[in-house]
C-alpha cells in the first residue's frame, strides 16, 4: 500500500464539488496546493490554502501562462517515492512530494461550442493543466490524478478504507480517465485547427468519444456494446431525454437515429417509420396524425415493432394512433404531457424527446470503422446539383414534388434503393438489394401488398413516381417500374445507357429528371 496523502495540487476550472473536496482533504491533514480561482474559492471557504507561487518561490507570469511549469512542481509529482536518486534530487533541490493532483483544464470545448473566435480560442487551450495530468498519471504508482468532479467520492471513500491512501487498483483507473481526458482535449484542439487550415484532410485526425451507456449486447447477444457520445450537441440520440421505456439498444439507437434524421429533411410535418435502418413508410401530411397514418399505411406489416420518427410535437391524437400497434422507440422534438399520459399505458415503448430537430445540411464528419483503419466522410447533406428534364414528356407539377419528396427518401434508404411515392407518401420501398431490378420489383410488391390491406383493388404504385439513389445501370430497372405503373422517375443519370434508358421512358411516354448527384448509403 502506499503511504497516506500528505500534499495535493488542486487547480480547476469547474468548481463542482470542489469545496467539499476541499475540506475532506483538510480534515485528513493534506496540505492544499492552488492557484488563482480555485485558491480563492477554497480559502473563501475557509480551507487553509497554500499558493503554488508560494510553494516554488516563483510569480506567475505571463498572464498565468507560466505558474505550474516549474521543477518544484513536476518534480514533486514525477519523483518515483522507492528510487533513492530520485529522492536525492528532491532533498538537494528541495522539492516536496506532491501525492494527489487535482486539475480539470480550461474549457476549450465550451468556448468553441459558444463560437468564440480564433484568439480567444487559443487563450482557453490549456498547458500547464495536461502536463500536471499526463506527469501524475505516469507516475500512478505514486500519485493519485482525478480530472472529473464525479471521481472526488470516490477518492474519499478509498482514502477512508486506507487510512489516508489511495488504493493501487483506483489510481491505475484514474490514470486511464486521465489520458483519456487528455487525449479527448488534444482531439478538440486538433479537429478544431484542422478546419482552420489546408490541406482539408490532415495528415493525422483523431476522434473521441465520452461513455453515455453501456449495453447488454450489441447488434447479436454474442457482441459487447456500449454508446459513446462525441459532444457535437446534435439534436437526436445522443442528446435526447428519454421519458419512458426500457434502456435503448444497440439496434435501437441505430435505427431511431436513421429514424430522426429522415425526419429532419422536411419543412412540413412529416413522420418516418424505420425497421432496421430503412424506411418501411414516410409521409407529409396536413397534421402529425395524418403523416403518421399515411407513413403506417405504406407497410403496416413492417412498422411492427419499427421506430417513429417525428419532426412536430407529438400530441394526444397521433399518440392514440402509434399505441394501437407495438412500438420500439418514438422520438420527436416535443411532446405533451397528454401524448404523455397516453404512451405512459405501454410501458415498453421507449420515448425520446430531443427539444430539437437536426440541421440535415450540416457538414459534420462521418466515421466507419474498417480492419486497420477508418473510412471519413462529410455528411450526404445535399439532394440534389440539377433538376434537368430528359425525356419529351415534362413532368406536372404535382409529379415534381412527388419525385423531390421520393428522391429524399431514397437517399436514406439503403442501395440499392427505389421508392415509389404518391401525393408526399411513400407506396412501395426497395432496399439494399444487389439489382437494382430487384429493388425495383420488391417496391412494386410492397406497393401492392399496402394496396391490398387499405382494400384497394389497384396497386398503390398505379400514379405514382419513382426513385432511385443511382443511375439505372440498363432499362430492365426502369421497364419494372413502368410495368408497376409508374408516369415519372428521377435518378442520378451518368450511365454509359442514359441514353437507352431515356429511350425506354420516352417510348412509355413517362417523365425522367436527372438530378447529377448520386445518393448511395452502405
Amino acid at each position: 500500500m502506499s503511504e497516506p496523502i500528505a500534499r495535493a495540487l488542486i487547480s480547476v476550472s469547474d468548481k463542482t464539488g470542489l469545496i467539499e473536496f476541499g475540506k475532506f482533504l483538510e480534515s485528513q491533514g493534506v496540505e492544499i496546493l492552488s492557484t488563482g480561482g480555485t485558491a480563492k474559492a477554497l480559502m473563501d471557504a475557509g480551507v487553509k490554502v497554500t499558493q503554488v507561487s508560494e510553494h516554488t518561490g516563483f510569480p506567475e507570469i505571463m498572464d498565468g501562462r507560466v505558474k505550474t511549469l516549474q521543477p518544484k512542481i513536476h518534480g514533486g509529482i514525477l519523483a518515483v517515492r522507492g528510487n533513492a536518486e530520485h529522492q536525492q534530487a528532491m532533498k538537494d533541490h528541495d522539492i516536496a512530494p506532491i501525492d494527489l493532483v487535482c486539475v480539470n483544464l480550461y474549457p476549450f470545448e465550451e468556448t468553441r461550442a459558444r463560437g468564440a473566435g480564433y484568439d480567444e480560442s487559443v487563450e482557453n487551450i490549456d498547458i500547464g493543466g495536461p502536463a500536471m495530468i499526463r506527469a501524475a498519471a505516469k507516475n500512478h504508482a505514486d500519485v493519485t490524478i482525478v480530472v472529473e468532479p464525479e471521481d472526488y467520492a470516490r477518492i474519499q471513500t478509498d482514502m477512508q478504507e486506507n487510512a489516508g491512501a489511495t488504493s493501487e487498483n483506483l489510481r491505475r483507473e484514474l490514470a486511464q480517465r486521465a489520458f483519456a481526458r487528455t487525449s479527448a482535449y488534444d482531439t478538440a484542439i486538433s479537429t478544431w485547427l484542422a478546419g482552420e487550415v489546408e490541406p482539408e484532410w490532415p495528415k493525422r485526425i483523431s476522434f473521441t468519444g465520452e461513455l453515455k451507456q453501456t449495453m447488454r449486447y450489441g447488434e447479436n447477444p454474442h457482441q459487447a456494446a456500449a454508446f459513446y457520445t462525441n459532444g457535437d450537441n446534435r439534436p437526436g440520440v445522443a442528446t435526447a431525454t428519454q421519458l419512458q421505456g426500457k434502456e435503448l439498444s444497440y439496434n435501437n439507437l441505430n435505427d431511431t437515429d436513421a429514424a430522426f434524421e429522415l425526419a429532419a429533411e422536411f419543412d412540413d410535418v412529416a413522420c418516418a417509420i424505420i425497421k432496421h435502418a430503412n424506411p418501411c413508410g414516410v409521409a407529409v401530411g396536413g397534421s402529425l396524425t395524418d403523416a403518421y397514418k399515411r407513413a403506417y399505411s405504406c407497410d403496416m406489416e413492417s412498422a411492427f415493432g419499427g421506430i417513429v420518427a417525428l419532426n412536430r410535437t407529438l400530441d394526444a391524437e397521433t399518440a392514440t394512433e402509434i399505441v394501437k400497434i407495438f412500438t420500439e422507440v418514438v422520438i420527436a422534438p416535443d411532446i405533451d404531457e397528454a401524448a404523455l399520459a397516453i404512451l405512459a399505458a405501454k410501458k415498453n415503448i421507449r420515448v425520446l424527446k430531443t427539444g430539437a430537430m437536426p440541421n440535415p445540411q450540416d457538414d459534420a464528419m462521418t466515421v466507419k470503422m474498417l480492419s486497420g483503419g477508418l473510412l471519413v466522410q462529410g455528411r450526404d447533406n445535399q439532394l440534389t446539383s440539377e433538376l434537368n428534364v430528359v425525356t419529351d414528356r415534362q413532368p406536372t407539377e404535382k409529379e415534381m414534388a412527388d419525385l423531390k419528396f421520393a428522391f429524399t427518401i431514397a437517399k436514406h434508404v439503403k442501395s440499392n434503393a427505389i421508392v415509389y411515392a404518391r401525393d408526399a407518401q411513400t407506396v412501395g420501398v426497395g432496399a439494399g438489394q444487389m439489382s437494382r431490378v430487384n429493388s425495383c420489383r420488391i417496391a412494386a410488391f410492397r406497393a401492392e401488398q399496402a394496396a391490398e390491406a387499405a382494400g384497394d383493388a389497384e396497386s398503390w404504385a398505379k400514379g405514382s413516381v419513382v426513385a432511385s439513389d443511382a443511375f439505372f445501370p440498363f432499362a430492365d430497372g426502369l421497364l419494372e417500374a413502368i410495368d408497376a405503373g409508374a408516369t415519372a422517375v428521377i435518378q442520378p443519370g451518368g450511365s454509359i445507357r442514359d441514353d437507352e434508358v431515356i429511350e425506354a421512358a420516352n417510348k412509355a411516354g413517362i417523365a425522367m429528371v436527372l438530378t447529377g448527384m448520386r445518393h448511395f448509403r452502405h
